[in-house]
């Protein structure tokens, strides 16, 4: 019980806090702290750079459909895709 109202009180103060942080114009903010959070830092950063998340990283909450692409996700590694290989398919606006 203790730990769930912490959390509560820092979400809060990480509420309260966010205007301040991402009124400027710049990259980060409080979305920039969300997709670090949810779907890791490399996404995170390309977030900041202005990148799209992809659908992979969308799927990837959703629960049982995110164990199918995370499995799509291990057979691309395996089979030696890189990043360039992902933006000649997807586009730019991803990767």
């Amino acid at each position: 019980m203790k730990i769930i109202a912490s959390l509560l009180v820092v979400m809060m103060v990480f509420l309260c806090c966010a205007p301040a942080v991402s009124a400027g114009n710049g990259p980060g903010g409080f979305m920039g702290f969300l997709v670090g959070c949810c779907f890791g830092i490399r996404s995170g950063a390309a977030y900041n750079d202005g990148k799209a998340l992809h659908w992979r990283e969308w799927g990837m909450i959703i629960p049982f459909v995110g164990i199918v692409v995370a499995i799509m996700n291990g057979l691309d590694g395996m089979n030696g895709m890189t990043t360039a290989d992902m933006a000649a398919q997807y586009g730019a606006n991803f990767y």
